[in-house]
């Protein structure tokens, strides 16, 4: 009994408890928007992800299915962000464009896929 009122079965839950689910929905959309979102993107997280596997990348575009203007803006972004780096020459006359992933990139991307890992763990219990 709470202020002087019974509470029925099915009725919605007392204010405290609601409060208390309140404020962990809250935390968890909290977490989730510091996920970072340069890397959040789908076109970079594959980019970050082909690099932390692969050392250096010169074929992106066939491996994310993305044309070669998306991948430039995707990659550009995150050169800007010092997380690859991009050089670019030629092979036999034909222009070659490899993509390479910084120190600065792998710590970034371990702290995103950590972040996720925390954000999974939470909404398990």
């Amino acid at each position: 009994m709470r202020g002087g009122t019974v509470a029925k079965p099915g009725a919605a839950p007392r204010r405290d408890e609601a409060e208390r689910t309140l404020k962990a929905e809250r935390g968890g959309a909290a977490a989730a928007a510091k996920l970072d979102r340069l890397i959040h993107e789908r076109v970079r997280l594959g980019i970050l992800s082909a690099l932390a596997a692969n050392d250096t990348f010169a074929e992106l575009k066939g491996l994310l299915k993305t044309s070669d203007g998306n991948l430039s803006v995707h990659a550009r972004k995150l050169e800007a962000a010092q997380y690859v780096a991009v050089v670019k020459s030629f092979q036999d006359r034909v222009p070659r464009t490899e993509y390479r992933l910084t120190a600065q990139g792998r710590r970034a991307l371990e702290r995103y896929l950590d972040h996720l890992e925390a954000l999974i763990r939470a909404a398990r219990g």
